[in-house]
């Protein structure tokens, strides 16, 4: 099941397919993190009605909880999950809990939607756990203990209980783990010797806007490589390379530069998969590369966890 507003490569892969809007046709409001003690405020209001059939992620996630609540025999999971509000009842709610940490902010929604943004000058300077620090027993973290905790009893304990992929561990302390495919990865170097990661790019952000023609030649697609090792490889500043393991291969123009170190190759992540008829990818997608083993306690995606080989086309 994909939520989508636009064809994107994984929209093409859904068995289930929910149209949504773009943020023109829906309410929301934009706070950094997740309170308003930073730097701004953004309350942005919809310019047109939801085109077609399309509904917001707000609402289409409502009208799933009152589906799901009729199935499993629990009608009011909807009035749960909504806790009767409205998605524009939820900005004005939280515009509240705002304006009670800044009580500058006009004391009318409408008002301030009509300003939309508010900044403030300096940032507030936060001290990390400030009123734990002042008084430990009368402020307790969020730990079983209450204090910071070098080893942790919980992580422990799931260590021992979830049943996790062979060579697996989840560790109660902090440790160095030589993981799969990193650089002391030796035997693996063998037959794919590069090291690649994939860093955030600024022509888009994650997925988003890797579909503007206009961003694309002002910021394209790119394999970053050392100098040191395109020259053995014969490789030229945007010579046109394949980058492949046994997980698959993509083809992209390189970038040769001395800002990577040699070994170690950086694919920006979020460029839409576009494969060819053989399966190749044309359109520099790094998750064409990457494992779907995932990390044992967050189940995250080892993004830069990745060796390959590049040859020139």
């Amino acid at each position: 099941m994909v939520v989508e507003n636009r064809m994107t490569a994984s929209a093409k892969f859904a068995d289930i397919l929910l149209p949504s809007v773009t943020p023109l046709e829906q309410d929301d409001i934009i706070q950094q993190g997740y309170q308003v003690d930073q730097s701004s405020l953004l309350i942005a209001r919809k310019a047109i009605e939801p085109l077609f059939e399309t509904r917001s992620q707000y609402d289409i996630c409502a009208a799933l909880s009152e589906k799901i609540g009729k199935l499993l025999g629990q009608p009011d999971l909807a009035a749960k999950y909504t806790e009767g509000r409205s998605q524009l009842d939820w900005v004005k709610h939280l515009y509240a809990q705002a304006r009670a940490k800044k009580p500058e902010l006009p004391e009318s929604f409408d008002e301030a939607s009509k300003i939309g943004l508010f900044k403030w000058f300096p940032m507030p300077q936060k001290v990390a756990f400030k009123a734990f620090r002042d008084d430990p027993a009368a402020n307790p973290l969020k730990t079983p203990s209450g204090k910071i905790e070098i080893f942790s009893k919980r992580l422990w304990d799931l260590n021992q209980t979830w049943e996790l992929p062979e060579g697996d561990a989840i560790y109660a302390i902090p440790v160095h783990e030589k993981t799969w495919e990193g650089p002391c990865d030796y035997e693996g170097m063998k037959k794919h010797p590069f090291q690649l990661i994939g860093h955030h790019y600024k022509g888009r952000a994650h997925s988003s806007y890797a579909n503007i023609p206009w961003l694309e030649q002002v910021a394209p697609q790119q394999l970053w490589m050392n100098e040191a090792d395109a020259a053995q490889r014969g490789i030229r500043h945007d010579d046109v390379v394949k980058v492949f393991n046994d997980r698959g291969a993509v083809v992209v123009r390189v970038k040769v530069t001395p800002r990577i170190m040699p070994g170690v190759l950086s694919l920006p992540q979020g460029a839409w998969y576009t494969p060819d008829k053989n399966g190749v990818d044309q359109g520099g997608c790094i998750n064409t590369l990457t494992k779907t083993h995932m990390t044992p306690l967050a189940k995250g995606n080892p993004q830069h966890t990745n060796l390959v080989d590049v040859v020139k086309i």
